[in-house]
C-alpha cells in the first residue's frame, strides 16, 4: 500500500498520467495507514485540522448519501463500444465492419435492434434484472483521440486545455476528508500504477493489490512505531497522530474480522474478478471508504487499444468485465449492499466506425458508460449513436461524460459537484 505523493514532491502526471504504486505488505499497510490518516490532517501550511469532525466551514453531505459507495471502474486502451452495444440491424454498421460486424443471432439483445456482445451474457442477465443500465454516446465535444491526453481530460473532469494538478476523484475525496478527517475516503485496487485521477491535495489515497493480510496481533503494533497513547497529548498534533493511530487499529481489527468471514460468492478466476472481490469485502469490512477504482486492460496503452486482430481481444475483455461484475453484484445483492453501491465505467475514447485493414478499429470518440448497481435507472438511457452523421468516422457524443460525472458527486455520494469540476453541468437522469 502506498498513498499518493504530494503535489509539491512529484510530477503531476506520467506518460500516461499516474503514479508509481508499490506492492502491499502487512507492515507497510499498517504504518500508512495510521502514518497516512496523521499526515491527511496537516494541511499544505502545516495547520492542524480542528478536533470536531466538522465546522460551520465544512461541506456537508445529504445525511441520506452519507454511506453511498462510488467503484469507478477504468477501460483501459479506448474500449469499441459499437461491438459493445451493437446495433446489428444498421446498415451502415454492417456495411463499415466486414469481418468485425455482429449478427442479430451472435448478440444478447437489449431494444431498439442493440445487442451486447455475444461473450457478455452475465451483464445481459443484470440488465434484464435492472441491475445494469446503458448510457448511450457519453463524450464531450472536440475531444483528443491521443491516449494519453484523453484519458487526462476523463481523469481530471476539466476542460481540455486547462491544466489540473489533481483527479477528479482526489478533489472528491479532499472533499470527504474535511467532512471526516479521520477517514479514508478513497481507495485504488489493481496492479498497474495508481491512476491520475485519484491524485488529491490533501487526502491519502492507497493502492492495493490484494485484500491486506493483517495477522500481527494488535499488542504488538506499538512495535511498528504507531504512537497509541490515549491520554491527552502535549500538542495538537501529537494528538492528532495518536487519533489517527488508534483509528489505524480500529481498521486492522475490521479487516482481521473481515478476513476470517468465509466469501459468500464464488468469483471467476480473472484479475477484475479478484479486485472486486477485494472492494466487497473492503466494503463489509466497513472502513467508511466511499470511492473505489478498479481497471481492466492493463496498464500503458491498454488491452482495449484494438488496432488488430480485434476479435479475440476484445471479446477476452469483455467476456472477463461480464463474468466479473455480474459476480460482484450478486455477491453484494445478497445482503442488499448493491442497494448502496454505484459502478460506473469509462475508457478513454470509443472506436471508428469502419474496421482498417489489420481487422481492428482505430481511435474514436463517444462511447457506451455501463453502471450497475441497486437504484439506477435501468435499460437504455440516451439516444442510440447516430451512424449517419459521424465525426470523423466516429459517432459523435450525445451526453457530456461531466454531467455523470457531476451527478454522482452530487446526487449520488452528497457531494458539492461544482466544487470538484469548477463548473455547472446538467445531471444525467441515470439514478432511480
Amino acid at each position: 500500500m502506498r498513498p499518493n505523493h504530494s503535489p509539491s514532491t512529484a510530477p503531476w502526471h506520467t506518460r500516461n498520467g499516474s503514479v508509481q504504486a508499490a506492492p502491499v505488505d502487512r507492515r507497510r499497510f499498517l504504518i500508512q495507514l495510521g502514518g497516512g490518516l496523521a499526515a491527511a490532517m496537516v494541511g499544505p501550511t502545516g495547520r492542524v485540522w480542528p478536533n470536531t469532525s466538522e465546522t460551520a466551514s465544512t461541506p456537508r453531505t445529504d445525511p441520506d448519501k452519507q454511506d453511498r459507495v462510488l467503484v469507478v471502474l477504468q477501460m483501459t486502451g479506448g474500449n469499441d463500444g459499437l461491438n459493445t452495444v451493437a446495433p446489428y440491424e444498421d446498415d451502415v454498421y454492417g456495411r463499415s465492419r466486414p469481418t468485425l460486424r455482429l449478427r442479430p443471432s451472435e448478440v444478447h439483445r437489449l431494444a431498439d435492434g442493440l445487442g451486447l456482445h455475444p461473450e457478455m451474457k452475465e451483464a445481459a442477465r443484470l440488465f434484464h434484472e435492472g441491475r445494469l443500465a446503458l448510457v448511450q454516446g457519453v463524450g464531450y465535444p472536440n475531444s483528443d483521440r491521443n491516449h494519453p491526453e484523453a484519458m487526462r481530460d476523463w481523469q481530471t473532469g476539466r476542460v481540455p486545455g486547462v491544466h489540473t494538478p489533481t483527479g477528479w476523484l482526489g478533489r472528491a475525496a479532499d472533499l470527504l476528508l474535511q467532512q471526516n478527517p479521520f477517514s479514508l475516503p478513497a481507495v485504488f485496487v489493481g496492479r498497474i500504477e495508481i491512476p491520475f485521477t485519484l491524485r488529491a491535495q490533501t487526502a491519502v489515497v492507497p493502492s492495493l493489490a490484494q485484500y491486506p493480510d493483517v495477522p500481527l496481533p494488535i499488542k504488538n503494533l506499538e512495535k511498528l512505531g504507531l504512537p497509541m497513547a490515549a491520554t491527552a497529548a502535549d500538542t495538537p498534533l501529537e494528538d492528532f497522530a495518536s487519533r489517527s493511530c488508534r483509528q489505524a487499529i480500529q481498521m486492522a481489527e475490521k479487516l482481521q474480522k473481515s478476513a476470517a468471514s468465509p466469501s459468500r460468492t464464488e468469483y471467476p478466476r480473472f484479475g477484475l474478478a479478484q479486485d472486486l472481490q477485494v472492494v466487497a469485502r473492503l466494503l463489509r469490512a466497513g472502513l467508511g471508504i466511499r470511492i473505489f477504482y478498479v481497471e481492466l486492460g492493463g496498464g500503458g496503452l491498454g488491452g482495449f487499444d484494438t488496432h488488430a486482430h480485434q476479435a479475440a481481444n476484445h471479446g477476452a475483455l469483455l467476456r472477463e468485465f461480464s463474468a466479473s461484475v455480474a459476480a460482484w453484484a450478486e455477491d453484494l445483492a445478497k445482503d442488499h449492499t448493491l442497494d448502496r453501491v454505484l459502478l460506473m465505467t469509462f475508457s478513454e475514447f470509443g472506436r471508428t466506425v469502419r474496421e482498417n485493414g489489420r481487422r481492428g478499429t482505430d481511435h474514436g470518440a463517444a462511447q457506451p458508460i455501463f453502471l450497475v448497481g441497486g437504484r439506477i435507472r435501468p435499460g437504455l438511457i440516451g439516444p442510440a449513436p447516430n451512424l449517419a452523421d459521424l465525426d470523423a468516422d466516429a459517432p459523435k457524443p450525445q451526453t457530456d461524460f461531466r454531467s455523470l460525472y457531476r451527478t454522482v458527486l452530487q446526487d449520488w455520494l452528497g457531494l458539492k459537484a461544482k466544487t470538484v469540476l469548477g463548473a455547472d453541468w446538467p445531471p444525467a437522469p441515470i439514478l432511480s
